[in-house]
């Protein structure tokens, strides 16, 4: 993850109409499914944010079978784990030495991705991104998020296939879990992920880009013109669009 001072604008789209100075990303280039190295691992701010408290507390002999003595939630095996996921045994024991030490009581919430999300962007304001994405973990909305939830969708957003990964930004921008996605719930995301760090980006970003970008995106989802997009809808035009899928790639750069 690339300080906040120094985001590339290649993230949030062409929506100034500004060409892209050298050496950044071409226009029209096809979306490739990310390598499996730690450098790409480390871009993510919930797995840096993980690993550092983990290296700060030093090796634990007791992470190999994932238990902890006293914790309002005991997660699952290990092995089950690895087997849910795609991350190797030694990626999941760092994850889980660095999450126990930052929520001993085996669950995080709201507030924790607040703070994580405004220590990588302290420039900008994280408050709402930080709500939707912990909304996104939250499947069963009861207020925490267990480590095997965290884990789960970390290795979907991470490691996963292009259709997994949509499936995922879906229900991220499906605000209300109504199974639909609106031009306003679109909005507000975009919104707030510009919020947190549009304003730094090179070039800079206009204010109204955010509406631009998403009247763009929506007018090309809503197939039907209903005035909302289903999940069929969200997944055909994203693998569609070459433009779309460049664009997916921003939520790579502010996990």
């Amino acid at each position: 993850m690339q300080p906040p001072d120094t985001v590339d604008g290649s993230m949030v789209g062409d929506v100034n109409g500004v060409d892209r100075g050298p050496g950044r990303p071409k226009t029209g280039v096809k979306w490739q499914r990310p390598r499996f190295t730690r450098k790409a691992l480390m871009k993510c701010c919930l797995v840096r944010w993980i690993i550092s408290s983990a290296a700060s507390q030093g090796p634990d002999s007791s992470d190999s079978d994932l238990e902890l003595s006293t914790v309002r939630h005991q997660p699952e095996g290990l092995d089950q784990l690895q087997a849910q996921t795609k991350f190797t045994k030694k990626e999941l024991q760092s994850l889980y030495r660095g999450f126990k030490n930052e929520c001993p009581s085996g669950l995080v919430d709201e507030e924790t991705f607040k703070s994580i999300y405004s220590q990588f962007f302290p420039q900008g304001d994280a408050t709402t991104y930080a709500h939707f994405l912990f909304n996104a973990f939250d499947l069963d909305r009861n207020g925490s998020i267990r480590f095997e939830d965290f884990v789960i969708g970390l290795s979907v957003l991470l490691r996963g296939s292009v259709t997994e990964k949509l499936n995922w930004a879906f229900n991220l921008y499906d605000i209300n879990k109504d199974g639909y996605i609106t031009k306003e719930e679109m909005l507000a995301i975009m919104k707030s992920i510009y919020d947190m760090m549009g304003r730094y980006t090179y070039p800079s970003v206009r204010d109204e880009a955010p509406s631009e970008h998403v009247e763009k995106f929506f007018q090309k989802m809503d197939r039907n013109r209903d005035g909302v997009v289903t999940i069929e809808e969200f997944i055909e035009t994203c693998q569609k669009d070459e433009n779309i899928m460049s664009s997916m790639q921003l939520f790579e750069n502010v996990i």
